[in-house]
């Protein structure tokens, strides 16, 4: 039964809580939107919460809190589990939660119970098949530009047909078509994409009302953490759960809400009080990250942005040094300024697991890694997929997967020759077109004797391949280090890779690394199954990998850089174009999500920040001439150190310096979309698209059909008369 809230546990868990903080975690029935700024606190406030009501008003199974990284949710639930209230209490990402639930309820979802997790690589090999079974040819049909479309169309829960009716042009319309085979080769192998776990149970919660009134009373308690980056499914999952009694809480900071570019909609935060007018809204404002000067910078920043609830973050952090800007010559100087500057903290007694360094995009990477290795600094790379990227691990998973759910084409096709056995494409071209004609899996085909035998010359190896998957299938019911470690050996996956054993790579020791992984899963969930961790590895993103305690710098891109934080931060790539980045159709809309993945970089910074960028840069293959971000501009002058390298130590300028040479100015009204221009590498070409400002950039489209930017200031274009074509 609900215990008082006079218990002492319970005033225990608001002894050392400020006033709002106190409002957030106290408040329970109805609806309640936390406005909580970046480092104020919010993942203490989430935990108490969820603590607090299983303490007085519900019991720990009957709360569920949600957030978007598996490290996040990790966290959460130690601290809860600490505070001695979270045994049996639902701690996990929305990805996690949409894929427990559709394999508890796979039959009203009408979905195999051994249903499988497509990965990013598999999604691309499976829209690829779309595409060649629609008969467009690949090079005009990129797998990329196909894939996110479709996981748009998802966001938005647009089945084919609804997608096919909205379609404007051509392209929309045959992009529809590719997603109507798309869905029909998932459905064939018993798949799902990451963007079907949540569409799924997004319309499994709509169309069954009697299972959304037995999960909304076994969740009596929704909250949901980093709320402004939920999409339209997620938005639709949270309010279907809290339909009747709109026990929902939702913590978020429109100002950080950076995921745009994958579905995730502002709206839905900025609109809570619209959904439910009878919240409570508490605003945690006080930050205990950064220093006052971090602060400073970071808010006015951000304060450009339109689409934003009032709030005014403050700190009673110590002052601490000023916001470094660097002014650079190239990539290789700022790379060595970074290293530099790491090196003499390291010196000062820093730990390099305190340093990180951010970037926009990942190929900007190298350059510094390329200069930390010279100076002897060791340093990891978030990305998280890497690991599970490798050959070696994509190959043993995919020989797991087909123990799992035989019907997965995708992981059948990876390990029929792997290692090799001699079933070579045309081989496998037969058997396919064998399951085709048959109506059944590609699996089936293989493991009849009777049907292996269109394989020809190559049956005996067939049949030998056959043999060995049904060795290995009693294997999904063992643990799952030990079905690890025995498809590993008996795949011949082990032998094979110890004859490619070089002294710089021992792709084994990565196997083991995965086989010591699913020993911690299994002493984590002592009853879970091959699938579930197969589940759970499926679900891992970027940030998940970071080892925070790691004696080394770390590496990664601003997107992956949230929820973390660092008392060294360096931010490198502030240039136009690249931060913000530029695209060719971006709104004033895009600008702002820039400007906030700017300020999340910058308020992951505890104590140090310095921003640098380069005048020259070497992208797709050209050095370019850079202009500086204009955020830089919208920084406040008093709490910044302008610097420019190149001089030791930098010279220290007075205050915000132009591009490094005085840019020619030129007259706007020349240049409109149809100018007709010429350039010397690419020829002739027409302006498609002209972005006016301080500095002026258009899109030319060149005969050739090459399309590149320039910023005219700076750009070696002339204008043509027409006539000059003649």
């Amino acid at each position: 039964m609900p215990r008082s809230h006079h218990d002492t546990s319970v005033d225990s868990l608001l002894v050392d809580l400020t006033e709002p903080q106190r409002a957030a975690v106290t408040h329970t029935d109805g609806p309640l939107l936390v406005l909580a700024g970046a480092g104020s606190g919010k993942t203490r406030v989430i935990t108490r919460r969820a603590a607090y009501l299983a303490a007085t008003v519900a019991r720990p199974h009957q709360v569920v809190a949600i957030t978007f990284t598996n490290k996040a949710a990790n966290e959460m639930r130690d601290r809860i589990l600490a505070l001695g209230a979270g045994a049996g209490m639902t701690v996990c990402t929305f990805h996690s939660l949409c894929a427990r639930l559709l394999r508890m309820h796979h039959d009203r979802a009408d979905l195999a119970p051994n249903y499988t997790i497509f990965d990013q690589d598999d999604r691309r090999s499976l829209v690829k098949q779309a595409v060649r079974a629609c008969e467009l040819d690949p090079r005009n049909w990129r797998s990329g530009h196909v894939e996110s479309a479709i996981s748009a169309a998802k966001n938005e829960m647009l089945d084919p047909r609804a997608f096919a009716e909205q379609a404007r042009g051509w392209v929309d319309k045959t992009i529809a078509g590719i997603y109507e085979v798309y869905e029909r080769l998932l459905a064939e192998q018993q798949g799902l994409d990451f963007d079907d776990l949540l569409l799924r149970l997004a319309r499994l919660l709509q169309d069954d009302d009697e299972l959304r009134e037995r999960l909304e009373e076994r969740f009596r308690y929704v909250l949901i953490d980093e709320y402004q980056d939920t999409n339209n499914a997620q938005y639709a999952i949270a309010h279907l759960l809290t339909r009747e009694r709109k026990n929902l809480c939702a913590t978020g900071d429109p100002d950080q809400s950076i995921y745009g570019w994958r579905g995730a909609n502002i709206g839905n935060i900025l609109r809570f009080e619209q959904d439910h007018p009878d919240a409570e809204v508490v605003r945690l404002e006080q930050n205990y990250r950064s220093t006052r000067r971090i602060l400073a910078a970071a808010g006015r920043l951000i304060s450009a942005n339109v689409n934003r609830k009032d709030k005014e973050l403050w700190t009673e952090n110590a002052e601490g040094a000023q916001v470094r800007v660097v002014d650079c010559d190239d990539a290789a100087a700022e790379a060595g300024y970074v290293a530099a500057g790491i090196a003499e903290a390291l010196a000062a007694g820093r730990q390099p697991c305190e340093i990180a360094i951010f970037y926009r995009i990942n190929a900007l990477s190298l350059a510094p890694e390329l200069a930390l290795r010279r100076a002897g600094i060791a340093y990891q790379i978030a990305r998280g997929q890497a690991f599970y990227g490798r050959k070696e691990i994509k190959d043993l998973l995919a020989y797991v997967r087909v123990l799992v759910n035989p019907a997965d084409a995708v992981s059948l096709r990876r390990v029929v020759n792997v290692p090799a056995r001699g079933i070579g494409k045309t081989t496998l071209a037969r058997l396919e077109q064998a399951a085709v004609e048959g109506g059944r899996t590609l699996y089936e085909v293989i493991m009849d004797p009777e049907a292996r035998r269109i394989a020809g010359r190559s049956a005996e190896k067939v049949n030998r391949f056959a043999e060995l998957l049904a060795s290995l299938q009693p294997l999904v019911d063992s643990p799952p280090s030990e079905a690890l470690t025995e498809v590993f050996t008996r795949s011949g996956l082990r032998a094979c890779l110890l004859d490619e054993e070089k002294a710089d790579e021992v792709p084994t020791e990565n196997v083991e690394n995965l086989i010591a992984e699913a020993h911690k899963f299994e002493t984590a969930e002592p009853e879970g199954t091959l699938t579930r961790w197969l589940e759970e590895t499926s679900l891992l993103g970027d940030v998940d990998t970071v080892d925070e305690s790691a004696g080394a710098v770390t590496l990664m891109t601003l997107h992956a850089a949230k929820g973390l934080e660092f008392p060294v931060v360096y931010v490198i790539g502030l240039e136009d174009g690249l931060l913000p980045f530029r695209r060719d159709e971006d709104t004033p809309t895009d600008l702002e999500e820039e400007r906030r993945l700017c300020f999340v970089g910058m308020t992951r910074a505890m104590e140090e920040l310095t921003l640098t960028h380069a005048r020259y840069r070497l992208r797709r293959g050209q050095e370019l001439r850079n202009v500086a971000s204009p955020f830089l501009d919208e920084l406040p002058e008093d709490e910044i150190e302008w610097l420019e390298e190149g001089e030791d130590p930098p010279t220290r300028r007075g205050s915000r310096a132009g591009p490094p040479d005085e840019a020619p100015s030129i007259n706007p009204a020349q240049w409109r979309p149809g100018t007709l221009v010429y350039h010397q590498e690419h020829g002739v070409g027409r302006v498609q698209l002209l972005h006016p400002g301080s500095l002026n950039r258009a899109l030319v489209v060149f005969e050739g059909g090459d399309a590149e930017n320039f910023i005219l200031e700076y750009a070696d274009l002339t204008r043509m008369d027409p006539d000059e074509l003649d």
